[in-house]
């Protein structure tokens, strides 16, 4: 069954985030044949944390994929966090059928 894995990254206007980006898009290339950046509109993601309302700009990266390797995914977004200096990143695979 294929899926549509879709990834959430922080934006923040600066060199350091362009050069996460890019590497994000590289390496998504390179494991998985082709990569989608949603970085021309950023969204804007809001939850509450302890009674206060926090703020992120996001990007979405997407891939497509036959099957899931969760040890994988689960050590990429690890490394994702320390890279981006968040403390979470969300990953999430939504299965799809190609019409």
């Amino acid at each position: 069954m294929p899926y549509l894995v879709e990834i959430l990254l922080p934006v923040a206007h600066s060199r350091r985030n362009r050069t996460n980006l890019d590497l994000v898009r590289d390496e998504l290339t390179e494991k998985f044949g082709g990569v989608t950046l949603h970085i021309n509109s950023p969204a804007e993601g809001l939850w509450e944390d302890g009674g206060d309302i926090e703020r992120d700009r996001i990007v979405v990266a997407e891939v497509m994929t036959d099957h899931i390797d969760r040890s994988w995914w689960s050590s990429y977004r690890r490394e994702l966090e320390a890279r981006f200096r968040q403390e979470e990143i969300l990953i999430r695979a939504t299965p799809i059928e190609r019409l």
